[in-house]
């Protein structure tokens, strides 16, 4: 990841002016990333004395409720008052966090898109951005966008002005977004960067209590229900998904957040190189996706869920029924594996 000294002064002449108006936004369904990195840029701004409203366009998981300074977003889906509205309105610039398209937004996109005289910045580590942004920090070889936003800070000022609070919300982005430190880009800059972030006194063992030991008991006996229940295995156990619908989701009192992780789990069994979760809504049936190794799973959503992400962490959606959409993916599935997809 190399950031120009062209983008750097690039975005200082966007924040030359004292006092602009500006909006952070970030993805539908906001996970530790989407958060951890809002929050910490959102200090950045406030520290330049600029007026900063960081928005999201539903609920951020429960687990997250701990964090500093996040009871100041502001949930579109539940903003009665229109202050998201009007802050999107009056935006001189708008910060686009976590996503690398605005239809990710969803119930948000036609709000943002209203604006057209704000400058966007998207400062992101998805592959193929799709919008034409003013300045893009757009890095996918990143292992988070909590990344990101640490080296912006590190060249801008230096991480001395890196707060506890800062380095709480970096550490969380930092951490959820690779497992735990487990996958994704876990490159030596990003242990310098977990240095420096344990420098300013964090209680790192108490964050990670906070995010991974912080479920309700519905959630742990949905966890137990899917993986016993719903777990299904294809192609001689190398491939694995489980679904929930709605009906099964409220037998366990569901909140957003719960289903965090499931999908993960099938790849703790040896064979398994690929694994899918499908998540009913009202609408529509969120999937996600993720393999180990060279399974390429940004391939396969972009193919058949009109989805994407990273190699082997990605999404997508299906508006067909949940039996039609498993019906669906068996058969993609098989065909990526005669493509030599699974390896």
């Amino acid at each position: 990841m190399e950031i120009t000294s062209q983008q750097i002064e690039a975005l200082l002449r966007m924040l030359e002016r004292p006092e602009q108006q500006i909006v952070i936004v970030s993805h539908t369904n906001p996970d530790g990333d989407a958060v951890g990195s809002s929050l910490a840029w959102r200090d950045v701004l406030v520290r330049m004395g600029h007026r900063v409203t960081c928005v999201v366009p539903n609920r951020f998981p429960y687990f997250l409720d701990w964090m500093t300074g996040i009871d100041d977003v502001v949930v579109f889906k539940t903003d009665e008052q229109g202050v998201a509205a009007r802050a999107i309105a009056e935006a001189d610039l708008i910060f686009c966090l976590d996503f690398n398209a605005i239809s990710r937004l969803e119930i948000l996109s036609e709000t943002i898109a209203a604006n057209t005289t704000a400058r966007r910045i998207l400062i992101d580590h998805h592959l193929s951005p799709a919008e034409p942004f003013d300045l893009m920090f757009s890095y996918p070889d990143s292992s988070s966008t909590s990344f990101v936003v640490y080296a912006l800070i590190e060249r801008l000022f230096g991480t001395q002005i890196i707060t506890p609070a800062m380095a709480e919300a970096l550490f969380v982005g930092m951490m959820t977004d690779t497992g735990n430190f487990s996958f994704s880009f876990l490159t030596p800059a990003l242990y310098r960067s977990l240095a420096v972030l344990a420098e300013t006194g964090i209680d790192i063992p108490q964050i990670h209590n906070n995010v991974y030991n912080g479920y309700t008991e519905g959630r742990a006996r949905l966890f137990g229900y899917a993986i016993d229940r719903k777990m299904k295995l294809l192609e001689n156990g190398t491939v694995a998904y489980m679904s929930l619908l709605e009906s099964e989701m409220r037998r366990f009192q569901f909140q957003q957040g719960d289903s965090e992780g499931f999908v993960n789990y099938a790849l703790t069994i040896k064979k398994v190189k690929m694994s899918a979760m499908f998540l009913a809504h009202r609408k529509f049936i969120r999937i996600s996706l993720r393999s180990r190794g060279d399974v390429d799973v940004n391939l396969f959503a972009r193919k058949y869920f009109n989805g994407g992400g990273h190699r082997n962490a990605a999404g997508g959606k299906s508006y067909l029924s949940m039996d039609e959409t498993i019906a669906l993916y068996t058969r993609a599935v098989r065909e990526f594996a005669e493509e030599g997809g699974l390896g």
